[in-house]
């Protein structure tokens, strides 16, 4: 994939993206998270940018939702689900999922959207999935324990950049390479013309060496695991928990986990365990050491008289002779107690070994008082201990790194598996909330059901290029309400209708019920309903209620709106369910007068009704704009069923034809009801 072919993507976002492990992979799976570590590219542009690559990969012009209001409820629609995910992977990874004409793109939601609603969201699991996070590449790795050595300046060149981790040299000859064994724990030797070379220290001719850059650097594929160590941990509570098909054997790949230290090391081998506390301890023990040795010499002089002749002395002070040879000739045992006694304790304190001889040489045999270590003895000590740390722990490391290597792939699965499930999880908890279905979209009409299961009795209709939709027991979770106190709406418009229904009586929000619920079905998401069918629109146009008379400016450029709306519609004969709007307006009239509102919207649903759009228009204005269209326009209306106590009581759900009865003349009706008076029956004959 050409990542400038992806729309939108120019030349400094593509070099950005190209910074990436592996971009097209990002772009391809929609994984904002990773497209957000791009250089300079926020979350919020991550998501664009994969939204385009998949318009781009359905053949998906966009701009489905096509007005504010629109896109204000997509968002809302959106986010009720990324409200329900664990982690911010999934919310992020849910930005790629929008409303879409496009069949195709519907459908592959939807087909996920199937499966995930299947699943039983569970308490531990998700409490798991909180742990859970995109893997990350490890810092920069740095070895200097061990370097790569050749004789070639071009092959020198190669190693830098292969295997950057190490130090590599350039060496003339043997010698020079048995200097960087005596410097480095480990050197391997890049040219053939070293085979048979013996060294002292570890030095390794390996030709190939660039070709396995892990077998030298073990760190390397090690650095991966102990950076996402705890990430990889969750994602395999995961799995375990969740039941789900795993792609390695988790038991294994745990094992080797706990193999791995925090800081990139290998834990858990005893022999490693002992020579690092050699090389950390080794000044402390000398000194303890030292210290017992003297201890012994001082208990032993304190204890013994010594007695030495006059000419004795005389010949001592004549020789230039002090302590030392006092103590050779009259404490030479208790000095060699003393020096083994210091021996034994270094080598006892240290767990020493291999290393016991270069140990003995730390106290020398010469007598002296106080006894004092010899400092070149204890620094060959240091060296052959901390070699022989490294070069096992660089063993110990080759081989968790080998085990480790193995099982990346599948632990990049589990992460990956374990992230969307994150996201299917959000879309069944937000199916199981709001009590959602899968709606039928394209105007086809559910397997197995009849007309009387239908709201308004109807004949289900064959519908392959049926517009409209059909709302059945819909609730909308966006009201200001808990949703289990939220009245279900039964609601079916098949071309255009006007809407009517008293004030608070729910026409607004029937209206962000539709929205929602023909949002939601583009998305190829369940809805809020116990059933629905969607006519498919290439477009949403949502119209909130103005506040406010328009001035003459705005109201023009209202009307200019309306009118590239009704052009843009594709009336032709061949038109599918695929070039249609659907149009919502929310009382037009409060733009201007009443009277000429009446007369604009009139015009307005004529012009939608003959081109085949699907439109709900609100308005008080149901009969002016009745009597102002020259064509039968469909009037629905949201029936109060009167007033009890003050309250209105309303049926939400809007019958079909019938024009609602506004307030004012409820409150007449229980007037005249409860008087006598013909002056509220007159007043009641106005209405009719």
């Amino acid at each position: 994939m050409e990542l400038e072919s992806v729309s939108g993507v120019g030349e400094k976002t593509a070099a950005a993206l190209a910074e990436l492990d592996d971009p097209e992979r990002a772009l391809r799976e929609g994984d904002v998270a990773t497209l957000a570590q791009a250089p300079g590219i926020s979350e919020g542009r991550a998501a664009r940018i994969a939204r385009a690559a998949i318009r781009d990969e359905h053949d998906d012009p966009g701009g489905w939702a096509a007005t504010s209001r629109a896109r204000e409820i997509y968002r809302d629609a959106l986010g009720l689900i990324q409200d329900r995910t664990v982690t911010d992977y999934a919310r992020k990874r849910l930005e790629t999922i929008y409303p879409s004409g496009v069949p195709e793109r519907i459908e592959s939601v939807r087909e996920r959207a199937r499966a995930a609603m299947e699943r039983e969201p569970d308490d531990a699991v998700l409490e798991a999935l909180a742990g859970v996070e995109p893997l990350a590449d490890p810092s920069d790795v740095r070895v200097r324990d061990r370097c790569l050595a050749t004789t070639d300046a071009e092959r020198y060149a190669e190693a830098q950049a292969a295997i950057p981790e190490v130090t590599v040299e350039v060496v003339d000859d043997a010698r020079q390479l048995a200097e960087l064994g005596r410097s480095y724990a480990t050197v391997v030797a890049l040219d053939e013309s070293f085979a048979g070379l013996d060294v002292e220290g570890d030095v390794r001719v390996q030709p190939d060496a660039l070709e396995n850059p892990a077998d030298v650097v073990p760190e390397r594929p090690l650095a991966f695991f102990t950076r996402n160590r705890d990430r990889i941990r969750a994602a395999v509570a995961v799995h375990r928990v969740a039941d789900l098909d795993s792609p390695c054997d988790l038991d294994a790949l745990e094992s080797a986990l706990d193999r791995l230290a925090e800081d990139g090391s290998v834990r858990g081998d005893d022999e490693l365990d002992r020579l690092t506390v050699a090389v950390d301890d080794l000044d402390a023990a000398v000194s303890t050491a030292e210290s017992a040795a003297n201890d012994h010499l001082r208990a032993a002089i304190e204890e013994r008289d010594v007695t030495i002749e006059g000419t004795d002395l005389l010949s001592l002070v004549e020789r230039g002779a002090g302590v030392d040879s006092l103590l050779s000739r009259e404490l030479a045992d208790e000095y060699d107690a003393a020096i083994s006694k210091a021996r034994d304790r270094l080598i006892e304190t240290l767990g020493l070994t291999d290393t016991e001889a270069v140990a003995r040489r730390a106290f020398p045999d010469d007598p002296t008082y106080p006894v004092e270590h010899n400092e070149e003895a204890v620094s060959r000590l240091r060296e052959e201990l901390t070699a022989a740390r490294d070069q096992r722990a660089t063993r110990l490391k080759r081989e968790l790194a080998d085990d480790l290597a193995e099982m990346r792939g599948a632990a990049e699965s589990l992460v990956e598996t374990a992230l969307e499930l994150d996201v299917e999880l959000a879309i069944a908890r937000f199916a199981a909330d709001f009590d959602c279905t899968m709606p039928v979209v394209g105007g086809v009409e559910p397997e197995g059901r009849s007309a009387s299961e239908r709201s308004d009795g109807s004949e289900p209709r064959d519908g392959a290029d049926d517009p409209g939709f059909a709302i059945e027991g819909g609730r909308s979770p966006l009201l200001d309400v808990p949703f289990e106190a939220v009245e279900p709406v039964d609601y079916r418009v098949d071309g255009v209708a006007l809407l009517s229904g008293v004030n608070s009586g729910g026409k607004t929000s029937t209206l962000d019920l539709v929205a929602l619920v023909t949002t939601l079905a583009h998305m190829g998401l369940p809805v809020p309903a116990e059933s629905a069918r969607i006519g498919r629109v290439r477009e949403l146009h949502y119209h909130a209620k103005t506040q406010g008379t328009l001035d003459a400016g705005a109201f023009e450029a209202t009307l200019r709106d309306f009118g590239a709306l009704v052009a843009g519609v594709d009336e032709s004969p061949e038109a599918t369910r695929a070039d249609r709007v659907m149009v919502l307006v929310d009382e037009l009239e409060s733009i201007t007068e009443p009277g000429a509102a009446a007369t604009i919207v009139a015009g307005i649903l004529e012009a939608l009704a003959e081109r085949d759009a699907t439109g709900v228009f609100v308005s008080h204005l149901a009969g002016d704009i009745i009597d102002a269209a020259d064509a039968d326009l469909t009037v629905d209306g949201i029936q109060a069923e009167g007033l009890v106590d003050g309250e209105l009581r309303v049926n939400r759900s809007p019958v079909k034809g019938q024009l609602a009865r506004s307030t004012p003349e409820l409150i007449v009706e229980k007037l005249a009801d409860d008087s006598e008076s013909d002056f509220y029956g007159d007043l009641l004959g106005k209405f009719e």
